[in-house]
Order: structure tokens, then C-alpha cells, then sequence
């Protein structure tokens, strides 16, 4: 069985068994999550979405914190002496989906 999520505003195509990050959610290692938001189920060719689908996705929370790639944004205006330099590092969690009931 195949289900397309929306976790934190992005969607996800999941099956039973995938492992992933998604940004990051609230819950420790270990703990279960349920995803109600499934946008799409695809079970054996029959494909149900929009409002008819009544699925949820469970998931295990394998890590709560890791970090991403560090990205810099770098403006700069040339012969004014303008520079700024800011970066991050976005936070996501690793999950293992087992479910889709």
C-alpha cells in the first residue's frame, strides 16, 4: 500500500517500512506518531483521494533531532561595502513508517 502525507506543510509518498526525515516534530526516540492529514492511497491499482480517503499513517521516531546540510545566504552590494553573511541548518527527525491503516 502506497499513501502521499502532508507532515509539517510538505507531502510525503510513503509505504509501509520507508525511513525519512521530515522537519522536525515534537516527540522523543522511540515514541509512535500518527499522520491523519493522507492526501492519497494507492492499494493493489485502486487509488482513492480528496476527501474520500479515511486512511492514517503511523510512524516510530528513530532520531528526534538531526541536523541538515549548513546553508549561507550571502548578500553583498559591490563598492559600497556592504556584506552580510547569515546561515542555518534546518532541524528534522528521522521516522520509520510501520502502518498504513
Amino acid at each position: 500500500m502506497l499513501a502521499v502525507v502532508k507532515i509539517a506543510g510538505q507531502q510525503f509518498k510513503v509505504k509501509a517500512g520507508d525511513s525519512l526525515y521530515v522537519p522536525h516534530i515534537e516527540g522523543k526516540t522511540g515514541d509512535s506518531v500518527e499522520f491523519s492529514e493522507v492526501l492519497m492511497t494507492d492499494s493493489n491499482g485502486n487509488v482513492v483521494l480528496g476527501s474520500d480517503v479515511k486512511a492514517v499513517v503511523t510512524a516510530e521516531i528513530i532520531s528526534d533531532l538531526v541536523k541538515g546540510d549548513k546553508v549561507i545566504a550571502f548578500k553583498m552590494k559591490r563598492r559600497k561595502g556592504f556584506r552580510k553573511k547569515h546561515g542555518h541548518r534546518t532541524q528534522y527527525t528521522h521516522i520509520k513508517v510501520t502502518a498504513i491503516a
